[in-house]
């Protein structure tokens, strides 16, 4: 049995790690453009609380800053034997042929958007341990920025276009998810003239930031389904016959898409900048819990 066991292991040891949602570059824009737009005073308990990095037990996936716990439940993600049970919790994929429900496919709270909801809860409960409340703020962070990526929340029975290969541009061999996960959203923020890591004026707020994680994954299902699709596949009704298992962005699909996705990484940095802020003010458990001392 122990031979079985060590021998499993080591075939899991040579499996590649799961791909990062949305990217490393991209989870962390999110991180520093919502650290550009908290108070100070939240990012100094930002600061407090990750100097708690030791207890989380995760050395191979640092987390000293806050752009480090954007990216950190990608990384333990690899070590599937202990994290394994987190895999469902970066999307919640909705159908876009049928309409949008969500209460749907997140059972017993293992989708993204239940995961904000706890660990956002979680973060905000100054009883608990530094340790787990540390491990909530990552996840806050990384849920939220992977809500907004169109292919966590729209599916078309291919797995949020993994199961679509597709070329972007003159790139060939890719899918239309990592496609969306990587190369466009990189493109749509790495524009030196129009930088997304900046402090946004109260009307820029207003109009990139507020509601709730379901209405985030509503609005990422919409885009899948109003434009990532059917871009895509150069159709006006994505539902009327299944697609091809192949296609293709031209340049012009590409430039069309870069300003909605640079829009939702703005949204997800801005949003995570509310998160921090509800989840660091004092509130009804951090008064009872003064109130005891």
């Amino acid at each position: 049995m122990r031979a079985a066991i060590a021998a499993l292991l080591a075939v899991l040891a040579l499996m590649p790690a799961p791909a990062s949602a949305w990217g490393a570059y991209a989870h962390r824009k999110t991180a520093t453009i919502a650290e550009a737009n908290v108070s100070p005073e939240v990012r100094a308990k930002i600061r407090r609380l990750i100097a708690n990095e030791k207890a989380l037990g995760t050395p191979d996936c640092p987390l000293k800053t806050l752009e480090d716990a954007a990216v950190w439940a990608d990384c333990v993600r690899g070590e599937g034997w202990r994290w394994g049970f987190t895999a469902a919790w970066h999307y919640r994929t909705a159908p876009i042929c049928e309409a949008f429900n969500p209460r749907a496919d997140c059972s017993g709270g293992n989708c993204v958007t239940a995961q904000i909801t706890r660990a956002h809860r979680m973060l905000a409960d100054e009883r608990l341990p530094a340790a787990i409340r540390l491990e909530a703020l990552a996840f806050m962070v990384h849920f939220a920025g992977d809500v907004h990526m169109p292919l966590h929340s729209g599916d078309n029975e291919d797995r949020g276009g993994n199961d679509r290969i597709a070329a972007y541009g003159i790139k060939p061999g890719l899918n239309l998810h990592g496609i969306w996960d990587g190369a466009m959203a990189e493109r749509a923020i790495s524009d030196p003239a129009d930088p997304v890591v900046r402090r946004y004026t109260p009307a820029e707020r207003a109009d990139l930031s507020g509601g709730t994680p379901d209405d985030w994954g509503r609005e990422s299902w919409e885009i899948a389904r109003g434009f990532v699709y059917p871009t895509a596949f150069d159709t006006d009704d994505v539902c009327a016959a299944p697609l091809p298992d192949e296609t293709a962005l031209s340049q012009d699909d590409i430039i069309r898409g870069v300003p909605i996705a640079k829009r939702r990484v703005q949204q997800a940095g801005l949003r995570i900048a509310d998160l921090l802020e509800s989840a660091f003010a004092p509130g009804p458990l951090v008064v009872e819990e003064e109130r005891r001392r």
